[in-house]
């Protein structure tokens, strides 16, 4: 617990911090992967390149100092951080190597404004992040390890099998080498995993595209041209290969309740929403299900979907949107017209796909009348306000 004196300097100074805390998270990076190089594997270099990682790093700072009076809401802000930690295995001696690359960074970016009493009072502030963060991610580990099938840290999987889903997708099927059984996980989330590629580990996250069986999991990747992870799974894994994987996380899951969904996904989008769609329609709720691809060949999951509309006649609509061919239901992008034929009272919105995509559709829905409790997304990479350029 902060001090008084400790608080008014957080006060004082937050707004200054705040002004800055771009600049000091782009040199925060840098400095921490120049000192603690073997912490660099836990981080896409992509989103360090485009400026998405230290983006969201300032966004959850400067999002716990607003609310962090109020505990509840600062553990609710927390959960991204959280699923993220959760994903990659972040352990408590982590934390304070953080902890001093963070203060030298706003130490040089703010220079001679940073008295011994300033950086004693924002040292006692990132201690108090770090020790609610350690708490949470505790808890979770902990909970997941005393699952049915569940484990802590990394666990080894075999590829089962391997299905080509569409031109650029395909789906791995991983059962554990141990031969035990598969904890469950609740539709939407997604599973971290660690790779050794040339050597050197490489940590990424994907959505569990499957539903829960108990034996295997489902991971449906899309082949990026400069993607070192999704090149290493489409180019070089193989059936019989093990690769490691961490506890599932996320909070993107199915609101419980009847009303009816409107499902959005662009390109690789549809991977978490595909299991909640699955998970809806045994709950008995109706779903409408746009996708948009570039064309019929980029097209995934097109024979599961038909089983579901075929096995849901009464539930499940699916339109197709693609951008380059007229093979769909529609040719073009998803637009205001097209959503509102599909939104009903009360319904829940989910969407998912590129950040640009996902903002128009934010952006479409709240044209359209649908509030913001009922507008739900998640980012693949680092989480961001879907209206920054």
């Amino acid at each position: 617990m902060l001090t008084p004196a400790q608080e008014q300097v957080i006060a004082a100074t937050a707004p200054v911090v705040a002004e800055h805390l771009n600049a000091i998270t782009q040199r925060f990076y840098p400095l921490m992967f120049e000192r603690y190089p073997e912490v660099k594997s836990l981080f896409n270099q992509t989103h360090q390149q485009n400026g998405g990682q230290p983006r969201a790093l300032a966004g959850s700072i400067l999002a716990y100092v607003q609310v962090r009076q109020n505990p509840e809401t600062a553990r609710h802000i927390m959960e991204t951080v959280v699923n993220k930690h959760i994903s990659l295995d972040i352990q408590p001696h982590q934390y304070p190597i953080v902890g001093e690359c963070l203060m030298e960074a706003i130490g040089e970016v703010l220079g001679d404004a940073v008295t011994p009493e300033v950086a004693d009072a924002w040292g006692a502030l990132y201690q108090e992040l770090a020790e609610l963060l350690i708490e949470l991610e505790e808890q979770r580990y902990q909970e997941f390890e005393q699952r049915l099938g569940g484990w802590r840290s990394t666990r080894r999987f075999r590829i089962e099998k391997i299905q080509q889903e569409s031109s650029v997708i395909r789906s791995f099927i991983l059962v554990p080498e141990d031969g035990g059984p598969v904890a469950n996980y609740t539709p939407g989330q997604y599973i971290g995993v660690k790779l050794m590629i040339d050597g050197e580990p490489v940590h990424r996250h994907y959505s569990l595209s499957g539903m829960p069986d108990g034996r295997s999991y489902r991971l449906s990747i899309k082949r990026e041209p400069h993607g070192l992870a999704s090149r290493y799974f489409h180019d070089q894994l193989n059936v019989g290969d093990t690769i490691e994987l961490l506890p599932p996380a996320g909070e993107m899951t199915l609101v419980p309740g009847d009303e009816p969904l409107l499902l959005v996904s662009g390109g690789i989008g549809q991977t978490p929403l595909l299991p909640i769609a699955q998970e809806a329609l045994q709950q008995g709720r109706k779903v409408a299900y746009l996708h948009a691809a570039i064309d019929a060949e980029h097209r995934a999951f097109a024979t599961t979907l038909q089983e579901l509309a075929h096995a849901y006649p009464e539930q499940l609509s699916v339109v197709t949107v693609f951008e380059q061919d007229d093979s769909g239901d529609y040719q073009g992008r998803i637009s205001d017209e097209l959503l509102a034929k599909h939104i009903v009272s009360g319904e829940r919105c989910y969407f998912v796909g590129p950040h640009g995509f996902m903002s128009a559709v934010d952006d479409s829905l709240t044209r359209l009348g649908v509030p913001e409790s009922h507008r739900h997304f998640e980012h693949f990479g680092p989480a961001k306000a879907l209206d920054i350029a």
